[in-house]
C-alpha cells in the first residue's frame, strides 16, 4: 500500500514539473523533459508554412492592386484643355503632336487615370502660356496709339500676303519690336502694287478688315483713288455678302 502511494507520488511530481505552456506532444514523460527534436521540427514546420502564406498574400495583393489601377487606365485619353486659359489666348491642341503622344503612351505605361493625364496637360499648357509675351505689357511700349498701330499692321499683312505667310507673321506681331518691323517694312513696300496672288484677307475677309480698306486713300481720296484696288474691296464685299 505504501509503495503505491510512493508511485503516485512521484507521479504527480512528474507531471507537476512540466511547464503549463508546453504541450502534452512536446513533453518527453520519460525523460521529464522537453522534446526539443520534435519542438523543432514542428516550429520549422510552421514557419514554412507562414512564409507560403506569406509569399501568397504579397501576390495576391499585388496582383489586386494592378488589376484597381488598370481599371482606372482609359482605352483613349481625353485631351481637354485646362478651364482657367486667359481668354485673350486662344490655344489648340494637335494630338498628332510628338510630345503630346508620348505624354499619352508614358501614362499609359504608368497605369496613370484620365484625371492624373489632365494634371501633365495642365501643366504643359500653362508652361507654354508662361512663355508667351504679355499683350498689355507689348501695347504699352507702343505707346497711346497701340491699337491703331496693331490694327494697321495686321491688316496690312492680310492684304499682302498669303494665307501662310500671315499665319506666320502673325507671331512676330506679337510683340511691339515685331510691330515696328513690320511697320518698316510697310514703309518700303508703300508704293508697290497690289499682288496678283490671293492674300489672307482674298481667303478669309471680315467685314472690319474690309472697313479698314475703305480708310485707305486709294479707296476714297480724289488723286488718289485705285481702280484696281476699289474693284478689290467691291469684289471681297461680296464674298461675305
Amino acid at each position: 500500500m505504501a509503495e503505491e502511494q510512493t508511485q503516485e507520488t512521484q507521479q504527480e511530481e512528474q507531471e507537476s514539473s512540466k511547464p503549463e505552456y508546453i504541450s502534452d506532444k512536446f513533453w518527453d514523460k520519460d525523460r521529464n523533459e522537453i522534446n526539443v527534436e520534435s519542438l523543432g521540427t514542428s516550429y520549422n514546420s510552421l514557419e514554412k508554412k507562414l512564409g507560403q502564406r506569406t509569399d501568397e498574400l504579397t501576390k495576391q495583393i499585388r496582383t489586386d492592386m494592378e488589376q484597381e489601377r488598370n481599371a482606372k487606365v482609359p482605352e483613349k485619353y481625353e485631351i481637354k484643355l485646362p478651364d482657367d486659359i486667359p481668354e485673350n489666348i486662344s490655344m489648340q491642341v494637335n494630338e498628332e503632336q510628338p510630345l503630346l503622344q508620348w505624354w499619352s503612351e508614358k501614362a499609359k505605361s504608368m497605369g496613370l487615370s484620365q484625371e492624373q493625364f489632365n494634371e501633365g496637360i495642365s501643366q504643359f499648357v500653362n508652361n507654354e502660356i508662361a512663355g508667351l509675351p504679355d499683350s498689355f505689357q507689348e501695347e504699352q511700349k507702343l505707346g497711346d496709339n497701340a491699337k491703331d498701330r496693331i490694327e494697321s499692321a495686321d491688316l496690312w499683312s492680310k492684304k499682302h500676303l498669303s494665307e501662310d505667310g500671315y499665319n506666320t507673321i502673325v507671331k512676330l506681331a506679337e510683340t511691339a519690336d515685331g510691330i515696328k518691323v513690320l511697320e518698316e517694312i510697310m514703309a518700303l513696300n508703300k508704293n508697290s502694287v497690289m499682288p496678283q496672288s490671293p492674300t489672307a484677307v482674298d481667303t478669309k475677309p471680315s467685314l472690319m478688315d474690309l472697313r479698314s480698306m475703305m480708310k485707305d486713300p486709294r479707296y476714297w481720296k480724289d488723286g488718289e483713288k485705285d481702280p484696281a484696288y476699289i474693284s478689290r474691296v467691291s469684289k471681297l464685299f461680296e464674298q461675305i455678302s
